[in-house]
């Protein structure tokens, strides 16, 4: 399986070393234990004595890709030995007929309310993956204009309706200085949005002073209003996207969090959104190759910056992007470095695509 990954420089493996590191992480991913060389001769028919498979440990270790615990005989994978693993060693994940007639029967189903979507998608991915499921909102500087709207709320504010495609919708008021006529703010609506319906957000705030500067001398000042404040009308500040996160009864159950600091350390994270949406959103469209591809972020790669490894050196995330209309949000799952990630791809690409797909559309895949 390829999948769009960081590079790394790490020692070449030769194919005895690539072997046992394969079943290295297969058995720790499984077993939550550390692998020793006896219990590789027991398991798998190697053809090599346990002296063999134990030089082979200890070559894989100066390598970097495994690490020693003291109390323990055996070893685990560090995250060069999973990076290693997710980019050439391990088999493709599919998904059982019954997982993707789950997917399928929640998510078509509300494909055309996208904040329903948003919050079932992260239930399911959570419920399948047993590990945090997230969704982040799309961004909606790439929306397209479906309607605005303009609501008086009190003698001197309004408040803007902005509807774009696919579902998503976007409020702020502002304070205006003349009085509003609600005919003529009826008419004045009509008229922008017969300019501006079809454009992108980001396209309305680049030249919406060129196609409303005809009517800005209009009493109410609305169209001046909309001048002066185009940036805070039709741009998206990143920490307004919402961000959907459930499961945390499923990670909290992993053995990697039976240590209360690290338990402590997890639930800080589960508990602050936009830190989340910071580790999700860093790899979110980094060198991404194909659209529903899945990314994949270990241990210290997850990190926002130094002050980060410490609460997220023992997580991964696994993300990918979906799409509604023309804009772009992200779906993924954080869970421990020991997660078996061929399944956490196979689940997240599969949602991905469902919720970027129309429910008339057929499937492009069978993990979806």
């Amino acid at each position: 399986m390829k999948t769009r990954s960081f590079s790394t420089r790490s020692p070449r493996l030769n194919e005895r070393e690539a072997s046992i590191l394969h079943l290295v992480v297969k058995s720790f991913i499984e077993t939550a234990g550390p692998v020793a060389s006896r219990f590789l001769s027991v398991r798998y028919d190697l053809g090599l004595s346990s002296a063999s498979i134990r030089n082979t440990l200890n070559n894989l270790e100066s390598k970097g890709y495994l690490s020693h615990p003291h109390t323990s005989a055996g070893r685990i994978p560090t995250d060069q030995g999973y990076r290693a693993f997710v980019d050439s060693l391990m088999e493709s994940a599919v998904l059982s007929a019954g997982e993707r007639r789950l997917m399928r029967t929640h998510l078509l189903a509300i494909h055309d309310d996208t904040e329903a979507l948003i919050k079932e998608s992260s239930r399911i991915l959570a419920r399948l993956a047993g590990l945090l499921g997230v969704v982040l909102s799309p961004q909606l500087t790439s929306g397209i204009l479906e309607r605005l709207e303009i609501v008086p709320v009190s003698s001197d504010r309004v408040m803007f309706v902005i509807s774009v495609q696919g579902g998503l919708i976007r409020t702020i008021v502002l304070n205006v200085v003349v009085g509003l006529q609600r005919h003529h703010l009826d008419r004045l609506v009509e008229l922008l949005n017969e300019r501006l319906v079809g454009l992108s957000l980001d396209e309305i705030r680049r030249t919406c002073a060129d196609r409303v500067m005809d009517l800005k001398d209009e009493h109410s000042g609305i169209v001046q209003l909309i001048l002066n404040d185009s940036n805070a009308l039709f741009s998206a500040d990143p920490e307004s996207r919402t961000v959907q996160v459930e499961g945390t009864t499923y990670i909290l159950a992993q053995p990697e969090f039976d240590e209360a600091d690290r338990m402590r350390g997890l639930v800080s994270l589960i508990g602050d959104a936009p830190r989340i949406r910071r580790l999700v959103e860093k790899h979110d469209f980094e060198g991404a190759e194909a659209p529903e591809k899945a990314r994949v972020a270990i241990g210290s790669e997850a990190s926002i910056d130094s002050d980060e490894v410490g609460n997220v050196r023992n997580l991964s995330i696994v993300s990918a992007r979906y799409y509604r209309s023309n804009m772009t949000g992200t779906i993924g799952v954080i869970g421990p470095t020991r997660m078996d990630y061929a399944r956490m791809i196979a689940l997240v690409e599969g949602m991905a695509m469902l919720m970027s797909r129309p429910s008339n559309m057929p499937s492009r895949s069978n993990r979806a």
